[in-house]
């Protein structure tokens, strides 16, 4: 039996590019590999810089504002993700879905978020189509309108277990209301809280690579807390920089029933190859508790590393958009 059926486990693949949709994107999905995608601005912004497959269609666009060139170049990537991911929507309402993020600069708006989601979704016209979210305070709040109005959210940039609880929140107000099938995603980016912290840790006599998985571990049991089977926890930055790790590390320590993982081609292909396949013994709520007290007891502040990585991540992605926009008008 599959992960998928087992523990209702699923692996989406967290890159879109034009050429690769139209390739090995199709075998792997054919191939049960992944049941879904996501996409964010610092993905297309690689996409669109570093791939001829985009020239054509820039060259027929040159006469519009870059907002526009951009917004023309990745739909037409999230319209084609969500026609070859739309067999396995119907199979399976959960999954299927690729995921698009409103512009990073609306951040702080949480109208400007709610207008930019309800546009997207209805340019995009699938039901498949995810609204990436990030989890400010704007974003709470547009979060709960969106879902509330029918669009299926992925809230993103989720650090800590008190913003994975505002998500939780806010979706399941949003979805009740909504009176309809809507699916959610609580993304709890893993990855850099060790690149982060593992120098303190290992200074002050702690396991490294530690805190991303019970951090993460932590948020999933805060999720699980609201019992609606429309919002699942989906682990992000789940890639591994460097050799210390096995490159399929936070994929391997994180197969939890009911919850979804997001990772690089990279990262799934070495999954495929040496990964673990069976689901993970889940830490308890306890343990998660144990975990951060000692890091307290040991002059580790997690607040303040959250704090660090939720305005670097907002800022990472407003360079990013900001570059391509920049790059499409020159």
């Amino acid at each position: 039996m599959s992960l998928k059926e087992d523990i209702n486990y699923s692996l989406w693949c967290d890159f879109i590019e034009r050429d690769f949709l139209e390739n090995r994107f199709q075998e792997i999905i054919k191939d049960e590999i992944i049941q879904g995608a996501t996409s964010n601005p610092a993905i297309f912004e690689s996409s669109i810089s570093n791939s001829v497959a985009y020239k054509q269609q820039l060259d027929m666009l040159q006469a519009n504002n870059a907002k526009t060139i951009y917004e023309e170049l990745a739909l037409t990537d999230i319209k084609r993700a969500s026609v070859l991911l739309s067999d396995l929507h119907k199979n399976d309402y959960d999954d299927g879905f690729i995921s698009i993020e409103v512009d990073p600069l609306l951040c702080d708006d949480a109208q400007g978020t709610i207008e930019e989601g309800v546009r997207l979704n209805s340019l995009i016209g699938s039901d498949n189509v995810m609204i990436k979210v990030p989890a400010t305070d704007a974003g709470y709040i547009a979060m709960r309108e969106l879902t509330s109005k029918g669009i299926h959210v992925n809230a993103t940039l989720i650090f800590s277990p008190a913003q994975a609880i505002k998500c939780a929140q806010a979706l399941d107000e949003g979805i009740k209301e909504s009176n309809k099938d809507i699916k959610a995603v609580v993304s709890v980016f893993v990855s850099r809280l060790d690149r982060l912290a593992d120098s303190d840790c290992l200074n002050k006599g702690l396991e490294t690579a530690r805190l991303g998985i019970v951090n993460a571990t932590k948020c999933y049991h805060e999720v699980n807390k609201f019992e609606n089977k429309n919002i699942r926890t989906l682990f992000a930055s789940t890639g591994v920089k460097g050799n210390e790790l096995a490159p399929s590390y936070y994929i391997d320590n994180l197969i939890y029933p009911n919850s979804v993982n997001t990772a690089p081609l990279a990262t799934i292909e070495d999954w495929l190859e040496d990964g673990i396949k069976e689901p993970t013994e889940i830490m308890s709520e306890e343990a998660c508790n144990e975990y951060f007290e000692l890091l307290a007891e040991k002059g580790i502040n997690v607040e303040n590393i959250y704090s660090k990585l939720l305005k670097d991540g907002l800022d990472a992605f407003k360079v990013s958009f900001k570059d391509l926009l920049s790059k499409l008008i020159n």
